[in-house]
């Protein structure tokens, strides 16, 4: 039964706040702060991701017109721009980091049950990076281009519930097969990326580590065919090949056969290639694995639309990060509310409905399971 309070109080009510102290006692994030708590900072900072506030002017001022109920919300003192805005350039952004870090486990095991795109006995991941594109001149220690900045935000999103159980925040320079070197390899696992992540000695690691990987190879690859497996075309294969890989250092750095499957995509009629270190399972199968990885395209389609990870409201490398984290600590809050209270709705329109009525004092489950309303709405991520 709800006791008077704001949906947004709800909502943080499902927050591990011990262990957000204990990430700030690690970083002291608090030390010698007096006024605006690490907390606070939170609170406001998520309160933008949720209401998608502009600029942290736009933030602020939407807060104080509701000042009679900042202490509802966990507001402990006086709100300013100049504050919000000294926090986000000081407190340490590992902080939230390592926040979202004990959220990830919690969203994941509400989801564990969720069936995946393809019928597996294990865990299925989906390795991607999204670039967000800045101003050199504002943002001078994120180079890519002489004339352009960007950030890289490299993901493992977990295809259980789509919860990213990995995240990487890079300049615009970090090549992308350098962020399977700070993957912890689950054995038994199946990791799906693109030909950017081609890189066959951390495909051998992988290998190494009983994790399966699905891949494609680039148009230069050369391999030797050691013998091909019968396939059914009537279903799009052309091949099944065990091979090796010829050229010198592919030979040097992945000693092992690898599996190079053909298929023929009729829709937008042109030839797909695969590799994959897996030799058991069919090759439509394989095919549909890769298929599974457009989820994190999704993904981050979803996040640019619907979160504030685009436009900064600092300009500093700790800002930047800041306000990344919280997005990510945030969009993992709003899986974790949605399963716990078993809702059906989809992730954007419970975010939609939530955005509008975080100064309510109705209970967040009698708000969202208006029969007409649920009629109304669109599915979506």
């Amino acid at each position: 039964m709800n006791q008077g309070k704001l949906v947004f109080s709800q909502l943080m009510a499902h927050l591990p706040r011990y262990e957000f102290n204990q990430c700030v006692r690690a970083y002291r994030g608090d030390y010698k702060v007096r006024k605006f708590t690490c907390w606070e900072q939170f609170l406001a900072m998520s309160f933008a991701q949720l209401t998608h506030r502009e600029s942290l002017r736009d933030c602020v001022i939407c807060l104080r017109t509701m000042q009679k109920k900042l202490y509802r919300m966990g507001f402990r003192s006086n709100i300013s721009r100049s504050t919000l805005a000294d926090a986000n350039e000081k407190r340490n952004w590992r902080i939230y980091a390592d926040f979202a870090q004990r959220l990830i486990p919690i969203a994941r095991d509400l989801h564990r049950h969720d069936p995946l795109p393809v019928n597996l006995d294990s865990d299925l991941y989906a390795l991607d990076s999204t670039m967000i594109n800045l101003c050199v001149s504002l943002f001078p220690w994120a180079p890519f281009r002489s004339h352009t900045a960007a950030i890289k935000l490299h993901t493992l999103l977990d295809l259980k519930g789509n919860i990213p159980v990995f995240i990487h925040v890079s300049d615009g320079l970090y090549h992308d097969i350098n962020a399977l070197d700070l993957l912890v390899v689950q054995p038994g696992a199946y990791y799906v990326m693109d030909r950017g992540y081609l890189s066959f000695k951390r495909l051998y690691r992988i290998h190494c580590h009983y994790a399966t990987f699905v891949t494609r190879p680039k148009a230069d690859f050369v391999f030797r065919r050691l013998y091909s497996r019968p396939v059914d075309k009537s279903i799009g294969i052309r091949c099944d090949q065990i091979i090796r890989p010829v050229s010198f250092y592919p030979a040097k750095d992945y000693p092992e056969k690898l599996r190079r499957i053909k298929f023929y995509d009729s829709d937008k009629q042109r030839h797909l290639i695969f590799l994959t270190n897996n030799f058991n399972l069919s090759p439509i199968v394989i095919t549909e694995l890769y298929k599974s990885r457009w989820h994190i395209e999704l993904f981050f389609k979803w996040i640019k639309q619907h979160l504030r990870i685009k436009a900064f409201f600092g300009v500093s490398e700790n800002a930047v990060k800041s306000q990344i984290w919280i997005a990510v600590c945030t969009y993992l809050l709003v899986a974790i509310v949605r399963k716990r209270l078993n809702l059906e709705l989809t992730l954007y329109n419970f975010l939609q409905i939530l955005s509008i009525s975080i100064f309510e004092k109705v209970d967040i489950l009698q708000l969202v399971t208006n029969n007409d309303l649920q009629k109304n709405l669109t599915p979506d991520f």
